[in-house]
């Protein structure tokens, strides 16, 4: 459910740093995770597009982009693992 263009921030159900833009965070989450072979994929997946997504709405610009790799890495392992 997107918030509406306006809405105060809510730093519980809307925080400004994932409703920046045309969509909330949370909903292009839950579009994309749902075609992931498995939920362990999924969550790696969506934990990597959380990331992404707030890094430059925060002051720790850096360190997000970095989270983001790490799980993008872990994601990528068990992908490989996965197939095998």
């Amino acid at each position: 459910m997107s918030m509406p263009t306006g809405t105060d921030d809510d730093p519980v159900n809307h925080p400004s740093h994932y409703t920046r833009g045309k969509f909330e965070t949370i909903d292009v989450i839950e579009d994309i995770v749902q075609y992931f072979p498995n939920c362990q994929h999924a969550f790696l997946a969506g934990q990597v597009v959380k990331y992404v997504a707030r890094a430059p709405n925060k002051c720790n610009y850096v360190e997000d982009l970095q989270k983001a790799h790490w799980y993008l890495t872990r994601l990528i392992e068990k992908a490989k693992a996965d197939e095998r």
